[in-house]
């Protein structure tokens, strides 16, 4: 009896060849779907994770007025550290008025300072030590805080701007003392406008304090 061969191994290479393309564009297809979800993740995570920064330990504030020049101006726009900050003597901070707009001045004193003002030089007493204040402008007018040394009772503080001719602070009668719980958070960093970005308050301390 006569044999007969079939050829049929092209054909099952040709679909086992076939197969491994098809295989392979898969693959590559899933690599780029992995991807671009890992990435898409990820992108969501930062997103979520700067949007709770936001909420719980950063705050965007604007200036308003011309009270803290030269250091700041009006219409600059600031960021705040708010979560777990205890004010500090040289700090720029933002005070919440609640019923009026929020005031932007520099720490000058803390709960327990004695601080007094001289009133024919406008020089800072600050527990017995004349302080060195070269951020800021013009001289620091008395109005109604008096010449009198006066102790900063606990939990409170005692703010001036650095326009300190025109600022209204803790020398007036409406603000006096500003209570530690009335404190927004603290100024770090000036991103607007852009080509004044900064780090706040890095050098610009009450450092000579006894």
């Amino acid at each position: 009896m006569s044999s007969q061969k079939f050829n049929v191994l092209p054909s099952n290479i040709n679909s086992l060849n076939s197969f491994r393309k098809k295989l392979h564009q898969s693959k590559v297809v899933w690599r780029i779907i992995s991807g671009l979800y890992e990435w898409v993740g990820a992108a969501l995570y930062s997103l979520v994770c700067v949007v709770l920064a936001f909420i719980f330990v950063f705050r965007i504030v604007g200036v308003e007025g011309d009270s803290m020049n030269p250091t700041l101006h009006d219409g600059e726009r600031l960021i705040l550290l708010t979560f777990m900050y205890r004010p500090q003597r040289g700090d720029i901070v933002v005070i919440d008025r609640y019923t009026q707009e929020p005031l932007v001045k520099r720490v000058i004193a803390v709960g327990g300072d004695e601080i007094a003002i001289l009133p024919d030089t406008g020089e800072v007493v600050l527990n017995g030590v004349v302080q060195e204040e070269e951020y800021t402008k013009g001289k620091t007018l008395v109005h109604d805080f008096g010449t009198s040394t006066k102790k900063v009772p606990k939990g409170y503080l005692v703010v001036m701007g650095d326009n300190r001719e025109n600022s209204k602070d803790s020398r007036s009668a409406e603000v006096g003392f500003v209570n530690e719980k009335d404190i927004v958070g603290k100024a770090i960093f000036r991103f607007y406008p852009l080509n004044k970005m900064k780090w706040l308050n890095l050098s610009e301390r009450h450092d000579k304090v006894e």
